[in-house]
């Protein structure tokens, strides 16, 4: 599919502000001024090129990594009532995909060059990785619907938590305390059980003032997110970049379907708009981003996907295990305070091992975080509750 043109839909009816509904017919539209409040839209199928990992798909072995830390679902790692009970899970994670460990793709440099050139009303993304931000879009541009570790801060009092203090704990495998009341920190990431960011639902109309919505690597199927394009005014164009059709894109009077590989369709369009040139060359800058560039490993030849995820899944497999002794604060309490002495003074039955036990949320106690989950072709898959009994969700994970 990376190598398909431009898709035309439904001929009989002509387009309203194109000319033509075809990657030569929106060029046109933008190179002539009057796409000049773009906004964009993303999910994870911008950022698998990069190497971020794939969670659910069975090939990568990252959900089996993670069944190792004794989850009682794969899931758990971004529930809020489990992490307050067991934040292990998570920081083991967090370790593999803090920001600064993968370089920005060509699509992340696509939106920065919409910006860069004035023509990024906004950017709504479900990633939580900060690749946008690692690309160079700046801050006030972009609606992280689900939320990012661009921000960290205090679950009990909420205060906010210094970057480099977070930064330097998960480089370490610790797990950090909030400077105030000594209460668990996270990255401002919507966990099941947490509303949405104020700010999306502050921006979420904005497509309605846009001249053209560009959405790429998306499946649209978590909501409300997947409500955005719809958002648009009924003749305001409407480009998917995507491996294939979703969200109704395709039935508008001005929509466009560019359907393959993320980073080979924004490639298309900056070269039908006479920007290839300029793309490659700020994709060029974000080299110095990643890993092994960090790290001070000489440049290695570029390896392809499948390898790019084996090698994720030994170094998570190697993280895990050093995981396992991350601290001994958790031990500490779950003997001290998660396991309350019943009337007659003894123990009560909830144990370390108990705690994993725990059912999955409740449907209405879930944030939307099926952007984190995606299947092996890069669609995202929104998470279901499952059967709530323990003994179930013990063999699930």
């Amino acid at each position: 599919m990376g190598n398909e043109e431009s898709t035309p839909v439904d001929e009989s009816v002509p387009p309203q502000t194109l000319s033509s509904r075809t990657l030569e017919g929106l060029a046109e539209y933008i190179k002539s001024g009057k796409a000049s409040k773009i906004v964009v839209m993303t999910g994870a199928g911008i950022s698998t090129s990069a190497g971020i990992p794939d969670f659910r798909s069975p090939e990568t072995g990252l959900y089996a990594n993670l069944a190792r830390l004794n989850l009682p679902y794969a899931e758990a790692v971004f529930d809020i009532s489990f992490f307050k009970q067991n934040p292990e899970p998570f920081y083991t994670l967090a370790h593999e995909l803090y920001p600064g460990k993968y370089r920005p793709t060509i699509t992340h440099s696509f939106i920065r060059l919409l910006h860069d050139k004035g023509l990024l009303l906004k950017l709504f993304t479900q990633n939580i990785d900060c690749l946008e931000r690692e690309a160079g879009v700046p801050d006030d541009k972009i609606v992280e619907a689900h939320g990012s570790f661009a921000r960290q801060s205090c679950i009990e009092c909420k205060h906010p938590y210094p970057e480099d203090d977070i930064k330097r704990h998960i480089a370490a495998m610790e797990i950090p305390r909030c400077h105030e009341c000594e209460g668990l920190v996270k990255p401002e990431i919507v966990f099941f059980g947490e509303q949405l960011p104020q700010a999306f639902f502050e921006n979420r109309m904005l497509p309605a003032q846009s001249d053209l919505c560009i959405v790429m690597g998306t499946s649209l199927t978590v909501q409300p997110f997947a409500s955005l394009p719809g958002a648009a005014r009924g003749h305001t164009p409407r480009l998917l970049i995507n491996k294939e059709r979703v969200g109704g894109l395709g039935n508008g009077t001005d929509d466009v379907l560019l359907l393959g590989d993320c980073d080979d369709g924004v490639k298309k369009l900056a070269k039908a708009c006479g920007w290839l040139e300029e793309l490659e060359k700020l994709w060029a800058e974000t080299a110095g981003i990643g890993k092994d560039q960090a790290e001070g490993v000489p440049d290695e030849p570029a390896k392809s996907k499948d390898e790019v995820l084996e090698d994720e899944i030994d170094r998570l497999t190697k993280e895990v295990d050093e995981s396992l002794n991350l601290s001994k604060w958790h031990e500490e309490k779950v003997r001290g305070e998660l396991m309350p002495r019943s009337a007659n003074g003894a123990d009560a039955a909830a144990t370390s091992e108990g705690l994993h036990s725990r059912s999955q949320p409740h449907e209405d106690e879930k944030g939307n975080l099926g952007h984190v989950f995606v299947s092996e072709d890069s669609k995202e898959v929104p998470l279901k509750s499952a059967d709530p009994a323990p003994t179930e969700k013990k063999d699930e994970a």
